[in-house]
């Protein structure tokens, strides 16, 4: 299985570990496309454009989407917005932070499963739910 993961980059470097711990999870399931969302830091050799088309190209190969959308982004949106084009299943994982909620976009859309959770334990074993078929 292709997982393309998904979480604030720009916006959300306070949660790397989080998505670290999360990519590590994933892993266990197949090829996480967008492993470097929980490196310390990024690459920041590439241009935008580069960048843009490198995303499209690992989002096209994927089987599915796994978003952390706790902190908000505009390039997680434009990738789940995409996603839906492409008819992709895509998992949101968010937190409620400062009585925060994630859009309503998200949560109510059709096309997209979301799950909220407030441990990263939490969130493992609903990642374990939902890609463990071998139960």
């Amino acid at each position: 299985m292709k997982i393309y993961f998904s979480g604030s980059i720009r916006g959300g470097r306070q949660d790397v570990n989080l998505y670290k711990s999360l990519i590590i999870e994933l892993k266990q399931f197949g090829n996480v496309l967008t492993e470097h969302l929980g490196f310390e830091s990024i690459n920041h050799s590439k241009n935008d454009r580069q960048i843009h088309d490198e995303d499209m190209e690992w989002l096209r190969q994927s089987d599915i989407v796994i978003a952390e959308v706790t902190t908000p982004s505009l390039g997680v949106g434009y990738e789940i917005g995409r996603a839906i084009e492409m008819g992709k299943r895509i998992v949101c994982l968010y937190r409620t932070v400062n009585n925060k909620s994630i859009s309503a976009m998200i949560k109510g859309s059709p096309d997209v499963e979301c799950y909220e959770y407030q441990e990263v334990n939490e969130a493992k074993k609903i990642l374990h739910n939902i890609l463990d078929f071998s139960d």
